[in-house]
């Protein structure tokens, strides 16, 4: 009786002791998560205040020390001293070179307009498309050298790039690859794995990061595609509507970054689209076909009082909030025969409600 006693008495002290041992683990856990939280907000925070991104693929490359002294060299007067890999605050035209390998564009030569055709003809073949203002986006392809094109439009499905973008173009346009759009997607969308990787970089779509901020290195390489004066298409809401376009979400940042930190003034075509819910609902694994799509073209918007302002001494910040703005509040475009309402202001839109008829002699 005696022994049994003890033995449960020395049970329920070591039960004791196991369970606050594991007690403490869960809290050292719970700490450092909380301190590894607070580094990575202190860190996107630094980067917004000095304006430089960091990319930490490069900490474990042998080359490491030798590509950041001869970017050092290379832009002694922009860079700042780390650790990590800093780049300048402003984007050369070649700071993306090393991504574009010889192999890659000639793969880009031939998956970009192969992809952008078979859209072009799912789009008008299998669906019914409504084009208004698509003139818009046809005199900005002709636009002079050097010169950057920026496309912003509303996110309801998934597949809005690459269906609308091909829909919008004539097949003669999506033959040459080099004239098309960069885009960007969310690394742990499009590049979770060897294999979607490397499909969506022979597409030219560029990686971001999700929570890592506006000054990363994705960033600076669509604006080196724009010093270029290449075209890049963006979503200013960052995700996709949760709710089949009824609603739009808040404009970000990285838009705004696009149109400022670009060497030349970009010209901005906005659209706006209703129906790719139809064919792409949210948990679709295959598009839908039968659908009618609505696309409306918007006139260029005007940055150059924004422009004027980078010389005067305004925070960064407010710059980056006032192209925000611009986008967000809406305008009414001076077409011949329509008036597209784009507005990212949170309300419901339907294709009444974008489409005004204005008849003109």
């Amino acid at each position: 009786m005696f022994n049994k006693k003890k033995k449960q008495a020395l049970v329920l002290c070591f039960g004791n002791k196991k369970r606050k041992k594991m007690t403490n683990e869960e809290d050292w856990f719970s700490k450092k998560d909380g301190w590894k939280e607070r580094g990575r907000c202190l860190e996107i925070r630094l980067r917004d205040r000095f304006r430089v991104a960091i990319d930490r693929g490069c900490r474990h490359r042998q080359r490491f020390v030798v590509e950041r002294w001869i970017r050092h060299f290379k832009h002694k007067t922009l860079l700042i001293n780390s650790s990590c890999t800093f780049y300048p605050k402003k984007v050369s035209s070649d700071f993306d070179t090393q991504e574009d390998s010889f192999l890659t564009k000639m793969l880009q030569a031939v998956a970009v307009p192969l992809l952008g055709n078979v859209c072009h003809v799912f789009m008008h073949g299998l669906n019914h498309v409504q084009i208004y203002g698509g003139e818009q986006l046809h005199q900005a392809l002709s636009r002079p050298d050097k010169t950057p094109l920026i496309t912003v439009s509303n996110h309801i499905a998934s597949m809005d790039d690459p269906l609308v973008i091909a829909a919008l173009l004539p097949s003669s346009v999506l033959m040459h690859a080099r004239n098309l759009r960069w885009t960007l997607c969310a690394t742990d969308r499009c590049f979770h794995n060897p294999v979607t990787s490397a499909f969506f970089k022979c597409v030219k779509v560029l990686p971001v990061s999700r929570g890592e901020g506006i000054y990363q290195k994705g960033m600076d390489v669509a604006i080196a595609k724009l010093n270029r004066g290449g075209w890049v298409h963006i979503f200013p809401e960052g995700s996709r509507s949760r709710d089949g376009g009824r609603t739009t979400g808040s404009i970000k940042r990285g838009t705004a970054r696009l149109v400022l930190d670009a060497d030349n003034a970009p010209m901005v075509v906005p659209f706006v689209h209703v129906g790719m819910q139809e064919i792409m609902p949210i948990g679709a694994t295959f598009p839908r076909v039968g659908k009618t799509v609505t696309i409306l073209v918007g006139d260029p918007i005007d940055f150059t009082d924004v422009q004027d302002m980078e010389q005067e001494d305004i925070p960064r910040e407010n710059l980056y909030d006032a192209v925000s703005a611009r986008i967000d509040s809406g305008y009414e475009p001076d077409s011949e025969h329509l008036k597209v309402g784009f507005s990212y202001q949170g309300s419901g839109f339907d294709r009444r409600s974008v489409v005004i008829w204005i008849p003109r002699s």
